[in-house]
């Protein structure tokens, strides 16, 4: 199943909107990575912000996903997180399964939204892997939610600043910006 986009989605690629134009001046050659790339929608969203697609890589660990994003004409890969990925990258998005388990949720959607019991856990094991596929000056943006156990980032070895929140009814989203320390 393809994850389609929804309110997280809709977030991640309006703050790329607002972010990518700035990071382009800084280096025209910026090399982009999107963990997770789902249904395509930030891959087309950096490209139309100015991303040269030849610099643009993703991954997925649904392989319709995979199949899905290299019909749209981008570059993605079966890879769980970073197992298969390989280069250094000036942006690494991921829009995670950031969702606590709930037993009542079908198996067929819990991977493309449970992220583990407290619902951090693929957040986790993300950032553990980032920082040896970030540039120098790279930078990480990432979304969380409040529905689960919070990433104490800074213990992880990042600098976070908030760069954008949404209050849903019953949840609130965040997307951080990490560098490393």
């Amino acid at each position: 199943m393809v994850y389609q986009p929804a309110e997280d989605s809709y977030l991640m690629s309006r703050i790329l909107k607002e972010q990518v134009p700035d990071l382009i001046r800084q280096n025209s050659d910026l090399k982009f990575l999107e963990i997770g790339a789902g249904s395509g929608i930030h891959l087309e969203t950096a490209s139309s912000s100015g991303i040269k697609k030849e610099n643009i890589f993703s991954s997925d660990i649904d392989k319709k996903s995979v199949s899905h994003c290299s019909s749209l004409g981008f570059n993605c890969i079966h890879s769980d997180l970073f197992e298969n990925i390989s280069g250094k990258y000036d942006l690494i998005i991921f829009n995670p399964p950031y969702l606590p388990e709930d037993a009542r949720e079908p198996k067929s959607s819990r991977l493309a939204t449970t992220g583990g019991k407290k619902g951090n856990e693929i957040i986790l094991r993300f950032l553990e892997s980032a920082k040896n596929y970030l540039k120098i000056d790279g930078k990480i943006f990432l979304i969380t939610s409040s529905l689960a156990e919070n990433v104490n980032f800074e213990k992880l070895g990042y600098n976070a600043k908030e760069i954008g929140c949404e209050k849903l009814f019953f949840e609130r989203l965040c997307i951080w910006e990490l560098i490393i320390v």
